[in-house]
């Protein structure tokens, strides 16, 4: 092996700025892991006299793709720029020039990580992502190595910090959704135009990545369905400390009987399950294996050092392979075929909060209504209203399936003594 490998970095922005440090900061430890040194030979920037917080020594800055993407010294190309379709074009050229690649790119991956892949495999070279997803968890390493032998069944996830941040100032200093999306962008954890996070897309392309190595089956990024945060109340979160539950957004996937379900749903949680206590803009994955059973995976989901050092184990391990001389030969494609669970195939525990006209029979409507399609209620809680003659009923119901959910939902709002049917969630756990 050679005495360096180059490193090709694209983009020197948050993340990048950090793979740059630790490289840095580092080298005794890479060099006790892999034999050699490492150096960043050249970066891909935007523009050349911007002023930087970070020594490059003698790396060549460039605003040239073709300069990084092309260089023959260069061994492994760390794309931390963002972006799709032109990115895209970078990591196929990196490919077809027999460069590694390393990226962190959640967006990319989720919408052509199988086509990149099979393109890795076919020219003989590494392709990893373990940063695209929970920043500094070492989540897809475990998934793809660590439950090789094990049969997962069900992920659950808080994959985003933005979110969980703005309802845990919510759940416990009694933001609006408003205040808590403007701290949170004032101290940074959220963009100036949230909305990739707050409506649950950032999540669903996580998901989507976690489910295809979970489970070994195709997954595209339209076949997880997707609800945001950015209609919960206050008023919900108050009624679901009251019933023992906190609020996360939540990514779940199931693989059942070679059957997939996947979703992003803001979720009433037990407070006694384990992805419960994740608080502020913390990340955790809740991994439900045959053979191994509960585990979950707990840490950092972003920032620049967290993400740089998944970046960095990624680094390691292809230069691992190239001493072995066995790049391009890890990937594992899908085992299963694609197949979707439908509605009658899914089942939860839902949260339903209406507003009922305050007079004789009312309620006994809406339990004849469920009892007709076989719907038990778990928790009932009833507030009057001190206007329009209302009562506002929560109803937690037993496990039921989503098309008896979608069915009573439909039907609810149909019945002429509900006034309103506020908000619906689903729940995991009993809340006690």
């Amino acid at each position: 092996m050679k005495n360096y490998v180059y490193i090709g970095l694209l983009g020197l922005g948050t993340v990048g700025s950090g793979v740059v440090q630790l490289i840095n900061d580092h080298q005794e430890e890479l060099v006790h892991q892999v034999g050699c040194n490492v150096k960043v030979k050249s970066i891909l920037v935007r523009e050349l006299e911007k002023e930087r917080n970070i020594q490059i020594g003698e790396t060549y800055l460039t605003t040239d793709p073709n300069e990084v993407l092309r260089d023959p010294e260069i061994d492994i190309i760390v794309e931390v720029i963002g972006g799709i379709e032109e990115t895209k074009k970078y990591i196929i050229e990196a490919l077809e020039a027999k460069k590694h690649v390393v990226t962190a790119n959640k967006d990319l991956i989720a919408l052509y990580g199988p086509e990149l892949q099979k393109m890795a495999l076919d020219n003989q070279c590494d392709l990893f992502y373990e940063a695209s997803v929970a920043g500094g968890i070492p989540i897809l390493r475990g998934l793809a190595d660590g439950f090789v032998s094990d049969r997962i069944q069900k992920l659950m996830g808080i994959v985003n910090g933005t979110t969980n941040y703005i309802l845990t100032k919510m759940d416990e200093d009694g933001f609006s959704y408003e205040q808590a999306l403007k701290e949170a962008q004032e101290l940074g954890f959220a963009e100036s135009d949230p909305t990739a996070d707050v409506e649950g897309l950032d999540a669903a392309r996580k998901m989507a990545i976690l489910a295809r190595l979970a489970f070994l089956t195709e997954v595209n990024l339209e076949d997880v369905e997707v609800s945001g945060i950015s209609k919960v109340a206050v008023e919900d979160l108050n009624y679901g400390k009251k019933l023992g539950y906190t609020m996360k957004l939540i990514g779940l996937a199931n693989f059942e009987n070679q059957q997939l379900e996947v979703s992003v749903q803001p979720t009433f949680l037990s407070k006694s399950h384990p992805l419960a206590s994740v608080k502020n803009e913390y990340n955790a994955i809740y991994v439900n294996g045959e053979a191994v059973g509960e585990t979950m995976f707990y840490g950092p989901g972003a920032g620049s050092l967290p993400t740089a050092t998944a970046i960095m184990s990624d680094v390691v391990a292809i230069m691992k392979n190239m001493r072995l001389q066995v790049n391009g030969n890890s990937f594992v494609g899908p085992r299963f075929e694609r197949v979707l669970k439908s509605p009658d195939q899914r089942f939860g525990q839902y949260y339903f909060r209406l507003h009922l006209k305050d007079e004789v029979g009312a309620f006994s409507k809406i339990t004849n209504l469920f009892n007709k399609l076989d719907i038990s209620f778990e928790k009932i809680l009833q507030t009057p209203l001190s206007k329009e003659d209302l009562a506002e009923i929560i109803i937690v119901t037993h496990k039921v399936s989503l098309e008896q959910f979608q069915t009573a939902l439909m039907e609810l709002s149909d019945l002429p003594v509900i006034k309103n049917v506020i908000s619906y969630y689903r729940v995991e756990g009993d809340g006690k």
